[in-house]
């Protein structure tokens, strides 16, 4: 089944379009098409990666010693981000990204899906936004969870359960995407947000309002675990 944000998606991008249009100010066009390019510019081309296929990967046992910090860093061709992992608040799910970073699942993986001005989603070892590794765990966020801007969180069907995440994950890149707390929470990229934005402007392949892959593709060359304390 494919993993995405629910149709919440399609009226946040409807939001943001329609207080763009009740602004005082006006951008001119060309403003986003010179980001657009000036994005595009800032990644090294690489070849589109081979889809891993379809995985049945051991659900995890791993447990993070939550009086560390831990941290990944996310190498692609467009550059590199590091993302806080939230041992305390969401233990399992932190502990799910580590066994399969550790496990090299989310190297050659790609972000398939850029919805502008929302989020950039990756994490699917078939690319496509339907496949994972072959389990699912469940951890619910805390009801005054905010998606707000550099938020981690991870993608689930409509029909599973609040918290549910396989290997999927999307990073918030507009203010608030005032999503319901039905996303398990990673962390959050504290160093390199602005690589995140960066891919946030890439050309898409469509005009999809919920999102569409780039017209190159934007890979996660390395994804590193690292913690201290």
């Amino acid at each position: 089944m494919r993993r995405l944000l629910p149709s919440l998606l399609l009226l946040a991008l409807l939001a943001v379009v329609l207080a763009a249009c009740g602004s005082s100010k006006s951008t001119p066009a060309t403003s986003a098409t010179t980001a657009t390019t000036a994005a595009a510019s800032a990644c090294r081309r690489v070849a589109q990666p081979n889809p891993k296929g379809s995985l049945k990967l051991a659900k995890p046992t791993l447990v993070l010693d939550a009086a560390k910090t831990w941290s990944a860093t996310v190498q692609t061709n467009c550059g590199t981000f590091t993302i806080a992992l939230d041992v305390r608040e969401a233990p399992k799910t932190a502990a799910s990204f580590v066994y399969l970073a550790r496990k090299k699942f989310y190297d050659d993986l790609t972000f398939h899906r850029i919805a502008p001005g929302f989020v950039i989603q990756g994490g699917d070892p078939l690319g496509t936004g339907t496949g994972g590794p072959g389990y699912t765990i469940v951890e619910a966020p805390p009801q005054n969870v905010r998606y707000t801007h550099g938020v981690v969180a991870m993608a689930k069907t409509a029909t599973e359960p609040d918290g549910a995440s396989g290997s999927q994950f999307y990073i918030v890149i507009g203010a608030d995407a005032q999503l319901p707390p039905q996303y398990a929470v990673l962390g959050k990229v504290t160093r390199g947000l602005d690589v995140v934005d960066r891919i946030g402007k890439l050309p898409l392949q469509s005009d999809d309002p919920q999102g569409a892959p780039p017209v190159s593709p934007v890979v996660m060359q390395r994804v590193t675990v690292s913690s201290t304390g």
